[in-house]
């Protein structure tokens, strides 16, 4: 029996249920919880966009609320329209299923696109991007639909994947992508790159608004709560033997992600950030006088210690955390330093590595203790670290 009715639930207990879901990965969750696989209803993470079985992240969220009772087991309680389904949109996030006119799975046609198909697939998700970087808003659904009748009968499930194809291949060419179409591979890589790389050419108004959307000032955010801020590490995705170069053709141009790491009032924002998070962690655990102590260290002392931010363990060991601060994304690949890996194999138990994501919107991060190449793929020659 429930303690508490499940009108109780928070939407941050909700997040909290998504990442953890995002990290097991579907079938782990659902094996550990006591969950079958959901016919009918997903509830999409708002950050990453995967889509998660609605009534498992409903029954775990009510157990990471109340941990005393646990989380809910699935004969627990009802599932549906009228109970999960309708809390979750209460809660505004998005639950796509049989009333939603929204497919919630990878599209069973197997179909190659034909390079007109993906050209205008392509040229709809620059338009939709250019949008999303200048900060106005438009309609995925209506968007998606209204390509329906140009694409030789595609499903909206097929669009949607495929638009994941291009947020995959956006991020390998160092490009944001659109929020929500969590990047996808797919074997039909080449064309499709060939594509993108073409009408970026013809498409000076996204240029003008990635440039100016990583160049934007930036200045510290100083909740007065931290409670939710801090996010489970993105599942690390293992590469196939082929590497990416294979079929990245033309090469590289435009590197926004890049420019981005050079924003240094972005990065000492999210430095800040963090600064801000360690003092209010400590003060939660009742240590002021460690709180005192933690130090922006790239600011007071020097720029290149191989950490930003010296804070501490609650038994008062020191932590060396390096901050990685984007606006875009949590797999949104960053750049770190040969001086920063070599500090971090140097402290493997004390080394932290801070990615704080989606700054603009709504602050969040992950940490990882320990070397960098433990938990990132590396590229040697720029030592650009990805999770896929």
């Amino acid at each position: 029996m429930m303690s508490q009715p499940l009108s109780t639930l928070t939407r941050q207990s909700v997040l909290a249920a998504l990442d953890l879901f995002q990290r097991l990965g579907r079938e782990r969750f659902l094996e550990q919880f006591g969950y079958g696989v959901a016919r009918g209803y997903f509830v999409r993470h708002p950050v990453s966009g995967v889509l998660c079985d609605s009534k498992a992240i409903v029954g775990v969220a009510y157990g990471l609320q109340h941990p005393a009772q646990g989380a809910l087991r699935a004969d627990d309680f009802s599932g549906g329209v009228a109970t999960v389904v309708r809390l979750l949109r209460q809660l505004n996030f998005e639950v796509v299923g049989p009333d939603s006119g929204n497919p919630a799975e990878e599209p069973k046609d197997r179909r190659l696109w034909t390079r007109e198909e993906a050209e205008l697939l392509v040229g709809e998700y620059l338009q939709m991007l250019t949008l999303e970087l200048t900060g106005q808003s438009y309609n995925k659904s209506a968007r998606r639909k209204a390509l329906v009748p140009l694409l030789h009968g595609r499903s909206e499930g097929a669009i949607e994947f495929k638009h994941r194809n291009v947020s995959a291949i956006m991020m390998r060419m160092g490009l944001p992508r659109i929020r929500g179409y969590l990047p996808a591979e797919n074997a039909e890589s080449e064309m499709l790159t060939d594509v993108i790389a073409r009408l970026l050419d013809l498409s000076p108004d996204l240029e003008r608004a990635a440039e100016a959307a990583v160049n934007q000032p930036a200045v510290a955010n100083a909740p007065a709560d931290f409670t939710g801020v801090l996010a489970l590490p993105p599942t690390r995705t293992l590469r196939a033997q082929e590497p990416h170069a294979n079929y990245l053709s033309p090469p590289i141009k435009r590197d926004y992600l890049e420019r981005e790491t050079r924003n240094h009032t972005l990065g000492l924002a999210g430095e800040q950030f963090i600064v801000n998070y360690e003092r209010w962690r400590l003060l939660k655990l009742g240590l002021g006088q460690l709180a005192d102590q933690v130090k922006h260290a790239s600011v007071t002392d020097d720029d290149g210690l191989g950490y930003d931010v010296l804070s501490f363990a609650p038994d008062g060991e020191r932590q060396y955390l390096e901050v990685k601060t984007t606006a875009f994304s949590e797999e949104t690949p960053f750049y770190v330093t040969r001086n920063e890996l070599a500090f971090a194999r140097s402290q493997p138990e004390r080394f932290k590595l801070c990615r704080v994501f989606d700054f603009r919107v709504s602050p969040r991060f992950f940490e990882l203790t320990g070397p960098v190449e433990d938990h990132f793929h590396l590229d040697p020659a720029t030592y650009r670290a990805t999770l896929a």
